[in-house]
């Protein structure tokens, strides 16, 4: 009987122990094959520097356009005559992450104009990807069909974007549904049989829907195929279950994994971490924090950062102090989000003016301070019951020329709404419209979603629908 489909009992401390995992590596295996060649080396160096060059070119590019406040397509084309397929794919990821994704389309409009445009999978995959990401799910399948009308045969990594870009839409029972139904299509034409890639997709998304039988079959699927797992497989379907609080699932996954003798890496440990310290389990996630430190896999500020904050959130101050200390012990710099996490172990455990006590340090010591240290402070006092402290907080914060964003506005209408203080909400709201953001339907679902939209004060609804109608 294949492993997963045992019934899992909770494993005994030698059990989660990775000193004694098989030492036995596809990667290695394959590294070792490989002889070393000095001209692959220049090669690759070279092709280091195309890639920086490219990603300056992308960079300026899209500074200039910031600058002049003009569509990227028009500083585009005042370097025609460089511009070619690569920097395009640089482009599209880099207006992927700043939400321009109709810009994306833009720039793909562009490219089939220039002389050396050749439509291919690799720029539909790409664009596809960005659209999923963004939730365009209707664009992305329009891409698909426009890939088709352009001669382009759809192969396993088109279809790949294409089920991930479904797996990011709202409706999610649907989305799984169509994603099954594209692997299924896929196991049928040859150019397009599904990859290891594939099934990583299909396990993380079903895991995370908790479809264990879904996850069983994927797997058994996966064995009886000319596919083998990677790393990336188990870590993706452990994190997922470990997300979702099912840690025997999640350690079931972890058997199969060493019983295929793939041993884990830092990344493993890490999510155990994070799964065992979500749920409370301490003695499990000391327990794997040990084994980490003694094997070959080292810890990261992610390690740390986990353990920081899920102590922090049972109240246990002292042992997140504790790995704090060991972290310094061990040669490890704090980052922006070890500080983050500071801050809200600190809120959870009452602890306020300590956490303003870092913040202000990163304000006096650092040049740049991010938004989400901004947001992480906001909250420690919103948890606190100090609405009127956040808000000062928030006009501090932009004297210092920090800009709140939509996340910002969010944690704080939620707090104000849940005191019913409607004057900090019509302020807020004022400075939400001078900034130029308008709340909308998702807005406030997600700011209030954490208790019933009874406690929202009238006042501040018919203000922001009038705010609206004015942007409108």
């Amino acid at each position: 009987m294949h492993p997963i489909h045992t019934q899992f009992r909770c494993p005994n401390p030698s059990a989660l122990s990775f000193s004694r995992a098989p030492l036995y590596s596809l990667s290695v295996r394959a590294a070792k094959s490989v002889s070393a060649r000095p001209r692959r080396k220049a090669s690759a160096a070279k092709s280091g520097d195309a890639v920086e060059e490219a990603s300056l070119l992308v960079r300026q590019i899209l500074r200039k356009s910031g600058e002049r406040n003009e569509p990227v397509v028009v500083a585009l084309s005042k370097f025609v005559r460089i511009i070619r397929t690569e920097h395009c794919f640089l482009l599209f990821e880099e207006l992927g992450k700043r939400d321009l994704w109709l810009q994306c389309l833009e720039v793909f409009r562009w490219m089939q104009k220039q002389r050396w445009y050749i439509a291919d999978n690799g720029i539909y995959s790409k664009l596809i990807s960005v659209m999923g990401k963004k939730g365009q799910t209707r664009m992305a399948m329009w891409l698909f069909s426009e890939m088709r009308n352009s001669g382009c045969r759809p192969d396993t990594s088109v279809y790949n974007a294409l089920i991930t870009a479904h797996l990011h839409s709202r409706d999610k029972s649907k989305a799984l549904a169509k994603a099954i139904g594209y692997f299924e299509k896929m196991k049928g034409i040859e150019r397009c049989r599904p990859n290891i890639v594939t099934y990583n997709i299909l396990l993380r998304a079903f895991a995370l829907a908790g479809d264990v039988k879904q996850v069983e079959t994927l797997f058994k699927d996966l064995e009886q195929s000319i596919v083998f797992p990677d790393i990336y497989t188990y870590n993706g379907v452990m994190d997922a279950y470990g997300k979702n609080g099912m840690l025997k699932q999640m350690e079931a996954v972890l058997l199969l994994m060493k019983s295929n003798q793939c041993k884990p890496d830092s990344i493993t440990f890490n999510l155990l971490i994070d799964a065992y310290g979500r749920q409370q389990a301490f003695e499990k996630m000391e327990q794997v924090f040990r084994s980490l430190l003694r094997s070959k896999a080292k810890p990261t500020l992610p390690t740390f950062n986990s353990m920081i904050t899920n102590y922090g959130k049972a109240r246990l101050k002292d042992k997140a102090e504790n790995v704090l200390k060991k972290m310094a012990d061990l040669g490890f710099k704090p980052s922006y989000i070890t500080y983050e996490c500071l801050i809200t172990m600190y809120g959870y455990c009452d602890c306020v003016s300590k956490a303003r006590d870092i913040f202000n340090e990163m304000i006096n010591t650092q040049k740049e301070v991010q938004i989400s240290t901004l947001n992480s402070m906001l909250e420690a006092y919103c948890q606190n019951g100090l609405p009127n402290e956040a808000d000062q907080l928030l006009d501090y914060a932009i004297e210092r020329e920090l800009v709140p964003n939509a996340s910002t506005y969010k944690l704080l209408y939620r707090a104000y709404a849940k005191a019913n203080m409607k004057e900090l909400i019509n302020n807020l709201l004022q400075r939400m419209d001078a900034q130029g953001i308008v709340p909308n339907k998702k807005f406030f679902l997600e700011a209030l979603e954490a208790f019933g939209s009874e406690t929202i004060p009238e006042a501040s609804v018919t203000d922001t629908s009038n705010a609206q109608l004015v942007k409108s």
